[in-house]
Order: structure tokens, then C-alpha cells, then sequence
């Protein structure tokens, strides 16, 4: 493990059936703003899984957030750039999990 405080915030989502494309692409387009808008944001990934091995196990999209320390995770979450994923994210997902860990 690296000493370095940065945190890395994973997000993996299955979708209702009805969840409207639109949403998601606003979402989307939201989440590509993160590093600019977010300070201490280092990195950010997103999107469907492209794995061959078919152990998502129903989660359909993911997306990886990697913050310079938890104070910069901790505001994150209340930030204003951020609130309007988490409430599409809150809205549409089926079936949620949010797995933080040190890096």
C-alpha cells in the first residue's frame, strides 16, 4: 500500500430497465467535468464494463474517482458539481455499491 493519503472512490451501478439514456449521458457529461471543477480531483474513469471475463455479476457501469486525500472525498460529496450525479446515480440505479480505498 502507498503511504501517499490519495483515496481511490470506485462506484459500480446496474441500471433499472428504464432508465432514460438521456439521463445517463447528462450524468456523463456532468462526471467529465469533475477534474476541472473538483480541486484535488487527480483522476477520474468511467463507464461500461469491457471485461471478458463476465464477472460483473449484473453491474453494468462503473466509475473510478481518485482523490488526492480524504478531506478532498469527504467535500466531494457535497460538492455542487457532484450532487447532480449523485442524484441521477440515486434515481436510476437498480443496484448500487461504493467501495473506497486508500492508495
Amino acid at each position: 500500500m502507498s503511504t501517499s493519503g490519495s483515496i481511490v472512490h470506485v462506484v459500480l451501478t446496474q441500471w433499472r430497465p428504464e432508465t432514460p439514456a438521456d439521463a445517463l449521458a447528462q450524468m456523463r457529461d456532468i462526471i467529465g467535468r469533475f477534474q476541472a471543477e473538483v480541486p484535488g480531483v487527480l483522476s477520474v474513469t468511467e463507464g461500461p464494463s469491457v471485461s471478458v471475463e463476465g464477472l460483473e455479476s449484473g453491474y453494468e457501469w462503473a466509475l473510478v474517482v481518485t482523490f488526492r486525500d480524504a478531506a478532498v472525498r469527504d467535500g466531494y460529496l457535497d460538492h455542487p458539481t457532484h450532487r447532480p450525479v449523485a442524484a441521477i446515480i440515486g434515481e436510476w440505479a437498480e443496484r448500487l455499491v461504493v467501495f473506497d480505498v486508500a492508495a
